[in-house]
């Protein structure tokens, strides 16, 4: 072939682009700086809220709340879910609580600060729940301004935190209610299995309600894929999905299927602690920066 022929297919081709697990060009995220320690602290709540089951709600504030201590940040943990997952993800034993976010949220007198307990983490405290909580959801029923007593509970917080992430219970209830009308924003757990996707619009017409009716600055912080599984197409077509219908609403961080989860839980310990150096807790503090990127109060 003459010169003047390969010049011909010379074509400059620009660097590969390497793309993340939602098939987007990774993005460099800064590492977070502390707060400033001399500045009082407006608390920024956030809802873990999906009313599917299994899909890594609790997981999530677990290793999300800790990922954000980790930075210095001093963050509440509540636990909204009469299972109590939350507080047994950190290490507290649910039937020897003497008090919990239940008698808070119901019986007069009782003193928040009594309940919160500190956790393993330096900065990270727990507001726990056992299945007490789920008689709270039949007594608020006939209480002025049901919708709002969590709202009220939390609003007294909000000078000590930088951070109060909820745990939501897995169903559209009143407790979901009251933790969406107390939130400023929400984040969407989703397991990447083609049935979690299908209750996506009903928790979505909730969150629009709860908007209209409740709570006008409630925003949707974003949609986190977890529990995928790289191994397999159906996790991989299910994301796509996801990022189709949502874009850059969905998180660009996705928590893939670990051993290490269940280990922790048994622990009672964050990944980050359990296992700081293990993918999944590369994870979570990848999520905790871009958390703070979308928070317009961090």
């Amino acid at each position: 072939m003459s010169k003047d022929a390969e010049a011909l297919f010379e074509v400059d081709l620009p660097d590969a682009v390497e793309l993340d697990l939602t098939g987007r060009p990774i993005a460099e995220l800064a590492e977070p700086s502390a707060p400033d320690p001399e500045a009082e602290p407006h608390a920024y709540i956030i809802a873990l809220c999906n009313q599917k089951g299994g899909v890594g709600k609790t997981t999530t504030t677990i290793n999300l709340g800790a990922a954000l201590a980790e930075t210095g940040r001093k963050v509440l943990l509540v636990d909204f879910d009469p299972q109590g997952s939350l507080s047994v993800g950190l290490g507290a034993n649910p039937r020897e609580l003497d008090a919990t976010v239940y008698d808070v949220l119901v019986r007069r007198g009782v003193d928040v600060d009594d309940v919160i307990k500190d956790t393993a983490v330096p900065g990270l405290e727990l507001l726990p729940a056992n299945i007490d909580l789920a008689a709270a959801e039949i007594q608020l029923v006939s209480e002025v301004a049901r919708e709002v007593t969590l709202r009220r509970v939390l609003d007294k917080l909000r000078g000590r935190y930088h951070d109060i992430i909820i745990d939501c219970a897995p169903s559209l209830g009143l407790l979901t209610v009251n933790a969406l009308t107390a939130a400023d924003a929400v984040i969407l757990p989703l397991e990447t299995e083609y049935f979690a996707m299908r209750g996506m619009a009903m928790l979505m017409e909730t969150i629009d309600k709860v908007k209209e009716r409740l709570n006008p600055d409630l925003e949707i912080l974003g949609i986190l894929g977890t529990m995928f599984d790289k191994r397999t197409l159906h996790s991989r077509e299910v994301l796509d999905s996801v990022v189709g219908a949502f874009s850059d609403l969905v998180f660009r961080t996705v928590i893939t299927r670990t051993v290490k989860f269940p280990e922790t839980t048994v622990a009672g310990e964050p990944i980050t602690v359990y296992a700081p150096d293990s993918g999944g807790a590369k994870a979570y503090r990848n999520l905790a920066r871009e958390v703070l990127a979308r928070s317009p109060k961090a």
